[in-house]
């Protein structure tokens, strides 16, 4: 195999392996076998096992970002520059869901490796998410000019609700559904992906972003 052939048949046998086991449970050597190359291939390319895996979500998260920007430009076209609220949030979360959730895209393993990031939190992972967030700051941008009159602090919190809510639903739709008794259809994706914009947007437009603030809480007070 030429070089760049050996590369991608390694982040292709890692992303198998990720998408069955943990990070933790998958080996080196278990990479290697899947690969069909030897641990030197691996070490030259990657460096490390942490490092290999940084690369492949990388890779992974720059192909969905470009989904999210593609669906982002053509609501700007739409909206002459200043698209809605809604179309800004369905660009944020259509393409995570449609990825971790769709019939069609749950038995890839790219998909599966995905979610797994989501849940388990690993070092490599972990570093690359608490650095690279300059590509929500487009969505901040875009929800700005659409609410201009909006505190920035609120839009900044409904931006983090919004990320948080397709985490959760990635993660942890199973409770969601035992919750719900199954009145919750985690089948449906384009329904979660409304009820999601539903709620985010609002959020944004619908509240006044004003809150009661706690009694302070007296200096030496005991509870009786």
């Amino acid at each position: 195999m030429s070089s760049d052939q050996t590369k991608t048949a390694i982040l292709t046998a890692a992303e198998m392996l990720w998408a069955e086991r943990s990070f933790g449970e998958v080996t080196m050597r278990d990479i290697v076998a899947a690969a069909g190359v030897n641990l030197a291939a691996v070490n030259y390319h990657f460096g490390s096992k942490d490092e290999l895996l940084a690369d492949l979500f990388v890779s992974r998260t720059t192909v969905l970002n470009r989904e999210r920007f593609a669906e982002l430009k053509a609501a700007e076209i739409e909206g002459n520059g200043r698209p809605s609220v809604e179309a800004i949030l369905r660009a944020l979360v259509s393409p995570p869901l449609r990825w971790c959730l769709s019939p069609d895209q749950q038995r890839s393993a790219a998909a599966r490796f995905m979610t797994r990031a989501s849940v388990e939190t690993v070092p490599p992972i972990k570093k690359i998410v608490d650095r690279e967030f300059r590509h929500l700051q487009r969505f901040a941008t875009a929800l700005r000019l659409a609410l201009p009159h909006r505190d920035e602090v609120d839009i900044y919190w409904g931006l983090h609700f919004a990320l948080a809510m397709i985490r959760q639903t990635v993660t942890d739709s199973e409770r969601l559904k035992k919750l719900s008794g199954g009145l919750c259809d985690l089948n449906d994706v384009d329904d979660i992906i409304r009820r999601i914009v539903s709620t985010a947007h609002d959020a944004l437009v619908g509240g006044t972003g004003t809150v009661t603030p706690l009694p302070a809480r007296a200096s030496g007070s005991r509870k009786s």
